[in-house]
C-alpha cells in the first residue's frame, strides 16, 4: 500500500511533467504533501502589465497551480470548480512569488482550498478554490519497486 506522502509526490510529479501552461508561465513546484502544496514564480518581463506590475492573471494562475497540486495530492484527479481571489498588494518585476495551498475541507467529491500568495513576508493575494474530483482522468503511473 502506498503511503500518503508518496502518493502526493507521484501525483505532483506526473502533473508537473504534463503542465505546459504552468511551465510556460515559469511556475515551479516547491513542495507537496497530502492536501497541501507550494509553488513559486519569479515575476519576469512577460508577467508585467501596462501599469508596470505583475498582471493579476499570472497571480491567479500561480494560486490555481498550488490549488491543483494540493487537490490532486490524494491520488484522485480533481479540477477547479470555481475560485475567487483578492489582490491585496501589487508585485513588481523581479519579485519572487510563492503560493501556498492548504486543504480546508474534502467531502465526497468536493474540496475547498485556501491559497496565500506572498512576496517575501508580504501577503499579496488570498485565493479560495473549490474543486471536484473527476475519476477517469489520467492518473500518475504506479511506483515501480
Amino acid at each position: 500500500m502506498d503511503q500518503p506522502e508518496e502518493i502526493a509526490r507521484r501525483s505532483a510529479a506526473a502533473m508537473e511533467r504534463a503542465d505546459a501552461a504552468g511551465r510556460g508561465a515559469g511556475v515551479r513546484l516547491l513542495g507537496v504533501s497530502p492536501g497541501a502544496a507550494r509553488v513559486g514564480m519569479t515575476v519576469a518581463a512577460r508577467h508585467v502589465n501596462g501599469h508596470g506590475i505583475c498582471h493579476g492573471g499570472y497571480v491567479f494562475l500561480l494560486a490555481d497551480a498550488a490549488l491543483a497540486y494540493a487537490s490532486n495530492s490524494h491520488g484522485v484527479s480533481a479540477v477547479a470548480a470555481g475560485a475567487d481571489i483578492a489582490f491585496l498588494r501589487p508585485t513588481a518585476l523581479g519579485d519572487e512569488l510563492v503560493a501556498e495551498a492548504v486543504e480546508r475541507a474534502r467531502t465526497g467529491r468536493s474540496g475547498l482550498y485556501d491559497v496565500t500568495v506572498r512576496s517575501g513576508d508580504t501577503v499579496v493575494a488570498e485565493f479560495r478554490g473549490r474543486t471536484r474530483q473527476v475519476p477517469g482522468l489520467t492518473q500518475p503511473p504506479p511506483a515501480h519497486g
